[in-house]
């Protein structure tokens, strides 16, 4: 057992039937409702990308923005917002991306996106790997590349793998079918 599962486990909240009867919901809010694991969380991230070529960071609405924002701050880099559609009021470039049922779409201010820049997209869970794989579709339309993906936990079981093959998935904590 790594050191991260056990400092991360025990404040890992797993909530069964939800959002559906039949989903357990792996719930980060203890980690944020504990500082040292909070802190403990970020400051791994930092270690983990520290001496990498990484120019921003995006986060993902809205889970991944709590662990992007204090990671952007304590590296010196900035923060890249990816909404869901319709909650950016500037120029965007948008990306829609199935769902189990039905599709979603999200975008990113098209001015926070640089041609060339390696972005580091980070969410707190990731299960499929729809979210991200889109998210890092609609950096490319920038000319960015997405260099590495960050979750805090990670669902291997659901085969992010897949939809992720071509980029660097780094997880803190995994968990196997429950």
């Amino acid at each position: 057992m790594s050191k991260d599962f056990e400092v991360l486990d025990k404040v890992i909240g797993r909530v069964p039937d939800f959002p559906k009867k039949g989903i357990l919901f792996y719930d980060i809010t203890g980690i944020l409702r504990h500082p040292e694991a909070f802190r403990y969380a970020i400051e791994r991230m930092v270690e983990i990308y520290r001496d990498r070529n990484i120019d921003a960071v995006a986060g993902i609405e809205s889970r991944g923005f709590v662990f992007a924002a204090p990671f952007a701050q304590a590296m010196g880099i900035p923060l890249i917002l990816i909404r869901k559609k319709g909650k950016l009021p500037g120029k965007t470039y948008s990306c829609k991306y199935a769902l189990e049922y039905g599709e979603a779409e999200i975008e990113v201010h098209t001015t926070d996106i640089s041609k060339g820049q390696n972005i580091l997209l980070v969410d707190d869970l990731i299960a499929t790997g729809g979210t991200l794989k889109a998210a890092a579709d609609l950096i490319s339309q920038g000319g960015a590349k997405v260099t590495e993906v960050f979750g805090v936990i990670g669902l291997p079981f659901l085969n992010y793998k897949t939809a992720l093959s071509d980029l660097n998935v780094t997880t803190l904590v995994n968990y196997q079918s429950e």
